[in-house]
């Protein structure tokens, strides 16, 4: 029943990109959602026990197989699930039919990364993943086609980075043997270059989950595409890529290298995760911020792993487990929330006609549909309770409090530095989603244009409350995950309907509770209200404003108004620069226009992007020169040492 659901969910998707190739763009989309919703069904299924191992088309001599663990299983529903709302929305892609084929292969590329046992086929699923995002992106077409392409193409250099990265990994851990199962046996030959191995690992996965600098490629890519395109990315890629992180740390690592790697991890995913939010907070474009936003989250859950890996090294079996399950919340919930806030982006984008983060009054003027979704995402993302985000970053917090049990103290550092680097984040999340939501869909303006697609806008914001509440009998789908878990572990984290770290004497939480605590306590202030508007009637007066009766609408917040305070006080970060040009009429005492102009410069573009690509420039030229000489001897010696390295590794390797 699993391997049948997938397998018709990848033929529906093939069919899929056959469809958009031809222009058929309204059979690709339905084509596109029964797929999806048979990934759905199968993911489901394959809770908790996993699938049975399926035989694919062979590889010449190696075997192609497929299994989904429950792991793998539990980020493909929560991240399929608002891939199904993104492809229920009205689309905003300039090429909607060829959109529909990018996210074809790029759920394609999730199905071969989240459960093929083979190397090089993981590979080729690996740049399904990278090229599907650059299609839908391209096909989406909201920029000028130079910026778009440009955009994309520095998302696809980036990630050929990791995917090189990747492929020597395959070279060492593979060359005997390609199957998953002996990579482990084989990278504990390495003795202490393991942790170089580990180093190649991060790089490969960590290009597309946006650690540090890769996340640099974030804001251009989703700033190109749609809040659809976004909520794939931000959604089941970014969550097929950390499942493939954690088995390589978590299984095949050797426990000798864990230490040093968790620790790497720890800093990498704290730092990213600052980082990423103190430039989400001064984006003013929609799919900007909340690009970053995802970087953020995809290095809270890097945190998670890290902490996983240092329990791991001291044996600490139950807290592996417990860590690596905060991951999997963390980032299931993720995918549901911001992928309410991203197609949130798309009506914003169809009711104004841009991304713009400004004063519009959408939420005034849009059914409750639009709000609900809007309001349950943005919350999650601010980490407020009780939803997903907030379940799910307390988990994180109970579980960087854990290093008490820790016999180094390097790892203890670690864990107690990412505490504190967490708080920093989750204090400005806050912030940047208040940002979002209350500049973004607020104000004066007036929209007459109606608000569509709010329905599965809707169900995605709900779905992020009920996953919170559901959580405490949800987690039981992860009990029998083959690695790291430990049954008792998962059972350990639940108390009926209240969340533990393990024991509840260390802390404890109840969303479903938290939930009716709010209901009972808002009949308080629902009362008053009542029981006010019946004995005085209703008024309606002017909102008060810095003493003024009326307030102009030129005084409205903006963007750089609400955020410029932490821009000034984060300036060695963001290094902004303000620039002002003035254009004047015949004589130069009147001003005829004003153009101010400000930005924030990026961390690694200037001090590693850049010269890298100039140094690759200036060696091209001159090796260029060097080969390119127009003797025919020097072509004919070019070919022939070839032939003699091809030879070399089919005898030798």
């Amino acid at each position: 029943m699993v391997l049948d659901s997938f397998c018709i969910a990848a033929l529906l998707l093939v069919l899929t990109i056959a469809l958009g190739m031809l222009r058929q763009g309204g059979l690709a989309r339905m084509t596109l959602i029964v797929g999806t919703l048979a990934i759905l069904i199968g993911s489901a299924f394959c809770l908790p026990d996993g699938s049975a191992t399926g035989a694919l088309w062979p590889l010449g001599d190696i075997a192609v197989t497929w299994q989904l663990q429950p792991a793998a299983a539990w980020l493909l529903l929560w991240g399929g699930l608002a891939a199904l709302a993104a492809f229920l929305s009205p689309s905003r892609a300039q090429n909607p039919a060829i959109w529909m084929a990018g996210a074809a292969v790029a759920l394609l590329g999730s199905l071969g990364v989240a459960g093929l046992q083979e190397g090089v086929s993981f590979l080729m699923a690996w740049e399904f993943l990278s090229f599907g995002g650059a299609i839908m992106l391209l096909a989406d077409g909201l920029q000028e086609t130079q910026r778009g392409g440009q955009a994309s193409l520095y998302m696809l250099a980036l990630l050929e980075i990791g995917a090189v990265a990747l492929l020597l990994c395959l070279v060492l851990l593979g060359a005997s043997d390609t199957q998953f199962a002996a990579w482990a046996a084989s990278w504990s030959t390495y003795g202490t270059a393991a942790f170089g191995v580990a180093v190649l690992f991060i790089i490969g996965f960590g290009a597309k989950l946006g650690i540090l600098p890769f996340y640099e490629w974030y804001p251009g890519a989703y700033g190109s595409g749609s809040g659809a395109s976004g909520a794939l990315l931000s959604g089941i890629v970014l969550n097929v890529a950390y499942f493939a992180l954690g088995r390589a740390m978590l299984d095949w690592l050797p426990v000798s290298a864990a230490t040093g790697v968790g620790i790497l991890l720890m800093a990498l995913g704290t730092v990213s995760a600052i980082l990423a939010i103190l430039y989400a907070f001064q984006q003013e474009d929609w799919r900007r911020l909340l690009a970053f936003s995802t970087a953020e989250n995809a290095g809270l859950a890097v945190v998670a792993l890290g902490a996983a890996s240092l329990f791991r090294a001291d044996g600490l079996s139950m807290l592996t487990t417990l860590a690596w399950t905060v991951g999997l919340i963390h980032l299931g919930g993720h995918s549901l929330a911001k992928g309410a806030m991203m197609l949130s982006a798309d009506r914003v984008a169809a009711v104004r006609g841009n991304y713009h983060i400004a004063q519009s009054r959408v939420l005034a003027l849009a059914p409750w549909t639009l709000g609900i979704g809007a309001l349950f995402g943005a919350m999650s993302l601010a980490a407020m309770p009780p939803m997903a985000g907030f379940a799910s970053e307390w988990y994180l917090f109970q579980t960087v409090f854990q290093d008490f049990h820790l016999t180094s103290s390097a790892a203890r550092v670690a864990l107690a530095l990412s505490g504190a680097g967490l708080a920093l984040t989750a204090a400005i999340a806050l912030a940047t989603m208040v940002k979002a939501f209350g500049i973004g869909l607020l104000g004066r303006e007036e929209n007459p244009t109606e608000v569509t697609g709010r329905w599965p806008l809707l169900g995605l914001g709900l779905l992020v409350l009920a996953y919170a509440v559901a959580l405490p009998w949800t987690l039981a789908a992860l009990v029998r995950d083959g690695w790291p878990a430990v049954p008792a572990a998962v059972a350990a984290m639940v108390r009926g309907p209240i969340l533990v770290p393990l024991t509840p004497h260390f802390a404890f939480i109840s969303p479903p509770l938290l939930l009716l605590m709010g209901l009972v306590l808002a009949l308080i202030p629902l009362g008053l209200l009542g029981w006010s508007q019946l004995r005085h009637g209703r008024r309606r007066v002017p909102v008060w404003g810095h003493g003024l009766r009326r307030i102009p609408a030129d005084n409205a917040v903006t963007a750089l108004a609400f955020s410029n305070a932490l821009r000034e006080f984060y300036s060695f970060v963001y290094r902004p620069s303000t620039n002002t040009e003035k254009s004047h009429t015949d004589r130069h005492y009147f001003v005829h226009e004003v153009h101010f102009n400000y930005s924030q410069a990026p961390v690694f573009g200037p001090w590693l992007f850049r010269p890298a690509v100039r140094l690759v420039q200036n060696l091209s030229d001159r090796i260029g020169l060097t080969l390119q000489n127009g003797s025919l001897n020097a072509y004919l010696a070019y070919i022939g040492i070839l032939l003699i390295v091809i030879l070399g590794s089919v005898f030798y390797l």
